[in-house]
């Protein structure tokens, strides 16, 4: 490990051989649960899902991590290998989908509500702007904008440690009121022409009218 001064020092890892000292190897079972097919305790855990994270890159090594959610089972199964996400009205900036256009590698994690398990999948991504399984994605007489199909590399669970520790599904440690307001931050960071008053309108009770 090296020390670098960061104000106090810190051992920076900077091999795979002390990261290996550090955490230890895996167990056979963790080694080997990594498959390439959906199997269909997989397909009921899609079914079930209102919620993924969908991780890319750039060819540079920028970063986007972008939430995706719908009613459970928005995600449309093509095929044993092939996933479906749907892109629904947003604020148009497609981080992610750029970085798909130049690098297909993507990284997603499906979550259920009060589960602290979850489905991971990395696989290659395009962008389709119609096909026929559309029509399975109509949510509220809306259709996709477009779809991210991901052809399937890696499938397997992921534990519940992090939520477990996190407790994020515990209702006794919400705190949403631990930082400002939607409108409070947008005025602060991203639109301070616009009041508060004005913000606090904007993301109200009317907000969930403009979904899709």
């Amino acid at each position: 490990m090296t020390d670098v001064d960061t104000g106090r020092s810190a051992a920076i890892i900077s091999s795979d051989a002390e990261l290996t000292e550090l955490l230890g190897e895996p167990t056979e079972a963790v080694r080997t649960k990594v498959r390439s097919e959906l199997l269909e305790i997989d397909r009921q855990w899609l079914a079930a899902s209102p919620f993924c994270v969908v991780a890319t890159s750039a060819p540079d090594g920028s970063c986007d991590a972008s939430p995706k959610g719908d009613p459970a089972g928005f995600v449309h199964v093509i095929d044993d290998r092939t996933i479906a996400i749907p892109e629904r009205k947003g604020n148009r900036r497609a981080d992610g989908y750029r970085n798909v256009l130049l690098n297909p590698h993507v990284g997603l994690m499906f979550v259920i509500p009060g589960r602290g398990d979850t489905l991971r999948i990395n696989g290659r991504a395009h962008l389709v702007s119609d096909a026929p399984w559309f029509d399975d994605m109509v949510v509220k007489g809306h259709r996709p904008v477009l779809a991210l199909v991901v052809e399937i590399d890696e499938i397997f669970g992921h534990c519940a440690k992090a939520f477990m520790r996190s407790q994020l599904w515990h209702p006794e440690t919400w705190q949403p009121g631990a930082v400002p307001s939607r409108a409070n931050i947008a005025h602060l960071t991203e639109r301070p022409l616009d009041s508060v008053v004005e913000l606090e309108k904007y993301y109200g009770e009317t907000y969930s009218t403009g979904l899709y």
